[in-house]
């Protein structure tokens, strides 16, 4: 019976491979077209060049023969196929090998239907990654939190929470709110805790603020939030929110945050 599963695993493997390799033209991966091709797609060869592997060894793994290939070598496969991060981790699975680190630091742009379905909302919702920049929003969060006027480097919630004396003012309760939304930020950050972009924003963080220093080496796990609880608008008025959280998408730990107005509150 394990002989049977390794084989089907093997199978998978060479008709993943396959399928992605002869997805892409030599275009796609700014290679000059040759002539005319008997097979569609690119040539193992240039999957190799593209990879910095060797051909032989390229040529094993997609056959699936029993090779020991590292997890860089199956990364620069990854890239060379152009795989997207779902598409990725599954050849990690298929070649036995444990999945890449999560990179936090992400700028893709989100699905044009996410968008779209935030913009027909008249609540408060913007799209973070792993590192709490927030990298889409609609025209209710945007009049709330001023993501527009802001350069994309300070266009992360930590960063808004913790460096940004105007937004802090307008936060009635940011002793109650900060230290929550951090307890958070906190548990996000242990799925890539060597991801130097991450690191890069707790030690600035840190040394901006003897608070956030304060928190994260002490931190609070009576309460988490995703969203700032009570916020004076534009207008002067303080509104309070509650708040849910929808994934985006599960691979790139994109995740929408939603704002609601209690019933009886007045926003």
């Amino acid at each position: 019976m394990a002989g049977r599963s390794l084989d089907r695993t093997r199978s998978e493997l060479t008709d993943f491979l396959t399928h992605h390799r002869n997805k892409l033209t030599p275009a796609d991966v700014g290679l000059p077209s040759t002539g005319r091709r008997r097979t569609p797609g690119l040539r193992r060869e240039e999957v190799a060049t593209l990879a910095g592997v060797g051909l032989t060894w390229y040529t094993w793994f997609e056959q699936g023969r029993d090779i020991n290939v590292s997890e860089s070598f199956v990364l620069r496969v990854s890239k060379a196929l152009k795989l997207d991060d779902a598409e990725c981790c599954h050849l990690f699975l298929l070649a036995h090998r444990r999945p890449p680190p999560v990179e936090a630091y992400q700028w893709q742009e989100i699905p044009p239907l996410v968008q779209t379905l935030m913009d027909d909302m008249s609540r408060p919702a913007y799209v973070m990654n792993l590192r709490w920049d927030v990298i889409a929003w609609n025209a209710a969060a945007d009049a709330l939190l001023g993501f527009s006027d802001r350069e994309p480097g300070e266009r992360n919630m930590m960063r808004l929470l913790f460096a940004d004396p105007a937004l802090r003012r307008r936060l009635p309760d940011w002793r109650q709110d900060a230290p929550r939304l951090l307890a958070q930020f906190r548990c996000d950050s242990a799925a890539a805790p060597e991801d130097p972009a991450m690191q890069e924003l707790t030690e600035a963080l840190a040394k901006l603020s003897p608070d956030f220093r304060r928190w994260w080496e002490q931190p609070n796990h009576e309460a988490y939030r995703y969203g700032i609880a009570t916020l004076i608008d534009a207008a002067s008025v303080t509104q309070t929110y509650d708040h849910t959280t929808l994934l985006v998408d599960e691979h790139r730990h994109l995740r929408m945050v939603v704002y609601f107005s209690p019933a009886g509150s007045s926003g």
